[in-house]
């Protein structure tokens, strides 16, 4: 069965944003870790020159590292719209500085330091450098799935969606994804009021969860699937509901905190089949890496 949507008629808009550079709080030095460990490790923002989608997240030293390109607008209306509009899978081009011309795509949203994060070759991420800017042709919020009313779409292009989810059955819509995450080690960003922008994070503190569920052999970029966690009007736990999302950011040690995930369906009565595929990756499917 095809999956019939509502794409012809998404608006297409742009929003523009500025690379960053690294970022960290003032007179902050340490990270503390849940084991009361101090840590001085990269944190989130700037060109991250060699970690981009694809990468694992095992032994990545630094603390919510960001893949490749991160960008915000310096208005906050202006990065409001950008953070909300923007959607995974979305073309980005470089509009200002040495990579002028040069196109990636959006692969995921980080919310509290609202930052979105784009994918580009390393031949481009060795030129751009703070400030450059980057124009994204939004599209994708508003898409239906016209016959799973349940199912909510939320920070999907409808480019990326065409070739990641091909296939429905009994009455639900067959999802790829690299791992299925229990609700209940899911952390920071839980209770959020909606899931179109930003991110919640998987807890890694468990071993006996981490290795249940391989959670050691996430990679950035990787689609999972939050069994018993809906996401459809905010993230909260719900039995037989499914969230699927991307993972956007890298690990932590924070209380609370580990690699996040920026959302993209939900389905409050479970008319999501996650079907495990170590290819349901933005890398892979969209041919960046």
């Amino acid at each position: 069965m095809a999956i019939r949507t509502n794409r012809d008629h998404l608006v297409q808009i742009s929003a523009i944003g500025e690379v960053t550079t690294a970022w960290y709080l003032p007179h902050t030095n340490w990270f503390i870790s849940f084991e009361g460990e101090p840590r001085v490790v990269p944190n989130c923002g700037g060109v991250t020159y060699n970690v981009r989608v694809g990468h694992p997240l095992k032994d990545l030293v630094g603390d919510h590292i960001e893949p490749a390109v991160s960008m915000r607008n310096s208005d906050d209306n202006q990065n409001a719209a950008l953070n909300l509009l923007a959607c995974v899978g979305n073309s980005a081009r470089v509009v200002s500085g040495p990579a002028t011309g040069a196109t990636g795509a959006v692969t995921g949203k980080h919310g509290g330091i609202e930052h979105v994060m784009v994918d580009f070759t390393p031949d481009v991420l060795e030129q751009l450098v703070p400030g450059d800017k980057i124009v994204v042709k939004t599209h994708g919020q508003g898409m239906q799935l016209l016959d799973f009313p349940d199912v909510k779409c939320m920070s999907i292009d409808p480019i990326f969606f065409d070739r990641w989810i091909t296939e429905a059955r009994d009455g639900r819509v067959v999802v790829p994804v690299t791992h299925r995450v229990p609700a209940g080690i899911m952390g920071s960003g839980l209770g959020a009021n909606s899931a179109y922008r930003g991110d919640y994070d998987i807890t890694l503190f468990d071993e006996a969860m981490v290795a249940r569920y391989q959670l050691d052999t996430l990679r950035m970029g990787d689609i999972v699937a939050i069994v018993d966690a809906d996401a459809s009007f905010g993230r909260y736990y719900l039995q037989g509901s499914v969230s699927i999302g991307i993972i956007c950011h890298g690990d932590s040690t924070l209380s609370g905190h580990g690699p996040g995930v920026t959302g993209l369906l939900a389905s409050r009565s479970g008319k999501i089949e996650p079907v495990i595929d170590p290819n349901a990756n933005i890398g892979t499917i969209l041919g960046l890496i």
